[in-house]
């Protein structure tokens, strides 16, 4: 029987209250950095690799490269070797400097604040420009990454594979002060007890709210878009 929006939003509220009570309401970022800038980099390096590794990266990587209009100058297979350890590095080196040229030319060396500026930077899309306005400008944004995905739609409050589409549904669901630490929280959550492909559901102090607890082969299904029966 499907679950009443009355039934889901007792539920939301009661699994947002387990969360809390876990893991604080303090908003913690795992990537180090020191303003805009660098948590841009950071994140950027952090596609298709660990927060640890790329906290390994940086601290080098901005001694080298102080600012942006560094990055702006710097040469592209040099880079390339700095960040090498992160994976996909070519990609990467080139969306850095091409972005920290942007910032320099079109925003004065400022990182903007503003959803459609950001994803108009090289390397940077909702995700990245939403964990930027949610993490340094206070801004309410919705972080979709894997973890948020996968787990949303475990939790029974999205049912897509998509992106974007899941952080409008949840945008619609999850109160304001909830939607950074959503992704913060889900994140940490993914990380080590509701792990892909082999989750630890005895062990989740969200399991009496959870629909697919219990359930070993959800995530196989979610991510081949099998339904869970």
């Amino acid at each position: 029987m499907k679950e009443s929006k009355k039934k889901r939003d007792e539920r939301l509220q009661k699994i947002l209250d387990a969360l809390d009570r876990e893991y604080g309401t303090d908003l913690r970022c795992a990537l180090t950095h020191e303003d805009a800038w660098e948590l841009l980099v950071a994140t950027i390096l952090s596609a298709q690799c660990t927060d640890a590794r790329v906290n390994m990266v940086t601290p080098a990587l901005f001694r080298k490269y102080p600012e942006p209009a560094d990055f702006a100058q710097a040469d592209q297979t040099e880079l390339e070797q700095d960040i090498r350890s992160t994976g996909f590095y070519h990609n990467k080196a080139k969306n850095i400097i091409a972005c920290a040229r942007q910032i320099v030319e079109e925003h004065g060396g400022s990182v903007p604040s503003n959803l459609e500026s950001l994803t108009k930077l090289a390397g940077v899309g909702r995700k990245t420009a939403n964990v930027i306005r949610g993490n340094i400008y206070n801004e309410p944004s919705i972080v979709v990454d894997t973890h948020v995905k996968r787990i949303s739609r475990l939790l029974g409050l999205t049912d897509t594979d998509d992106p974007t589409k899941a952080e409008f549904e949840l945008m619609e669901i999850l109160p304001k002060d909830h939607w950074i630490l959503w992704n913060i929280d889900i994140i940490t959550l993914g990380r080590t007890i509701c792990i892909a492909n082999r989750p630890k559901c005895e062990n989740c102090f969200l399991r009496e709210y959870c629909p697919s607890a219990g359930r070993t082969r959800a995530d196989k299904k979610s991510k081949s878009g099998e339904g869970v029966k």
